[in-house]
């Protein structure tokens, strides 16, 4: 940590998209993590590697835990957690009061999902890229308490970010009541206009839920630059937090009406506290202000336009060829560290198996779960090299010279 430190200074009045061609900053970066080489993983945004820091505080805070579990549990992690919530606050721009220390995106969003006082014929809005967790979450509301679900159909490349507010704005009736939109789609990497989203839905009287569990850590933003009334991510994504941590943030004039998933005592009622009732929190939980001293030692800013960049260096390469159809729009404020590649002639699922098995290269396939999308998804990470990256173009660049595998 100490080298980041010292390698940061370094680059106090450079712009971030500088920095961000920096190899040796970044090779100091690199030697943060833990990473094995003999594998290449460009699945990111499925699951984060923890910098060491990280991972050195889980350890310990796992050996500490275990001298007198129930002191650590019940006496000296909560006050510890309290510190917590103030960091995560401050980096995502809200008020500790709003913010809730939970497992992972799925729990944050499905509490908002399944809390929020609804009446049969009421409607949730929400859109065909929208994560699968939470689409089964309104399928559920649906079936139990007859609330109608809208999925309004997006495009996978859109012209603009105003086409994205006219389809999700031309869904809404008079029966709307919740709008679900991802901050940044899992499947291509697409950033939604979130704050003029909801500027539309609150002037229509419609509270919005925003899934975050791609945006957050990934690049710079606060929640005042959304305005949205709930949002849930994940922390070991790209804040590269421990494993199993998560936020959720509930506006606070919203905290007393939402329901929790688990019922707390009567004095959390009004307490943003009240979601984290799910029993025993593991003292790991604190190794989340590790990850936010290693994000923020960094810089936001400096981050996304890493990631922004590693993105644009393979896909630029693959871009050359017409085989290589991609599923991402690359304008900077449409995507980051998130692209989807098809190349013509070959499946995604046959071309995700033989990256690993022949090559040991991880990337996902989101195709199965949407009709417009097609293709394996890629994301980088700050671990990863540009010698990486230009092995993966060796590789699809030869599968599509063959056209099969």
């Amino acid at each position: 940590m100490e080298r980041i430190e010292s390698a940061a200074k370094r680059l106090v009045g450079r712009a971030a998209q500088d920095v961000a061609r920096d190899e040796d900053f970044w090779r100091e970066v690199q030697q943060s993590f833990s990473v094995s080489r003999s594998v290449i993983n460009l699945n990111n945004a499925g699951l984060c590697a923890c910098p060491k820091v990280v991972t050195d505080a889980v350890l310990d805070l796992t050996m500490e835990q275990e001298k007198l579990p129930p002191y650590t549990a019940f006496t000296t992690l909560p006050p510890r957690l309290e510190v917590v919530r103030v960091k995560l606050a401050r980096l995502l721009g809200c008020d500790p009061e709003e913010v809730s220390i939970v497992r992972n995106a799925t729990e944050a969003l499905q509490t908002v999902l399944l809390g929020i006082e609804l009446e049969p014929g009421d409607e949730i809005l929400t859109t065909t890229h929208d994560y699968w967790a939470m689409l089964d979450g309104l399928e559920q509301r649906r079936r139990r308490d007859g609330v109608r679900v809208t999925h309004v159909p997006v495009p996978a490349k859109p012209a603009s970010m105003a086409e994205l507010v006219t389809a999700i704005e031309q869904g809404v009736t008079d029966r709307t009541r919740l709008i679900l939109v991802s901050h940044q789609v899992n499947l291509g990497g697409q950033i939604f206009p979130v704050r003029e989203i909801c500027e539309m839905a609150h002037a229509r009287g419609i509270e919005v839920v925003v899934d975050g569990a791609q945006s957050f850590g990934q690049f710079d933003f606060k929640l005042t630059d959304l305005d949205c009334d709930y949002f849930g991510t994940s922390l070991h994504k790209w804040l590269m937090a421990p494993k199993g941590t998560g936020l959720l943030y509930v506006r606070r004039d919203r905290i007393a009406s939402t329901w929790p998933l688990l019922p707390p005592p009567k004095e959390q009622y009004d307490d943003v506290r009240k979601f984290e009732a799910l029993g025993t929190i593991p003292a790991t939980s604190l190794a989340i202000g590790e990850a936010i001293t290693f994000h923020s030692t960094i810089g936001g800013k400096r981050i996304e336009e890493r990631l922004r960049y590693l993105t644009r260096y393979w896909s630029d390469r693959l871009k050359q060829d017409p085989k290589f159809n991609f599923m991402t729009a690359f304008e900077s404020d449409m995507s980051c560290a998130i692209a989807t590649v098809d190349i013509e002639g070959v499946e995604p699922a046959d071309l995700l198996e033989h990256l690993w098995a022949e090559h040991r290269i991880r990337v996902a396939n989101p195709t199965p779960r949407t009709e417009n999308i097609r293709g394996v998804r890629v994301s980088p990470g700050l671990q990863t090299t540009l010698e990486e990256l230009d092995i993966f173009c060796d590789v699809m660049e030869g599968v599509a010279s063959r056209a099969k595998l």
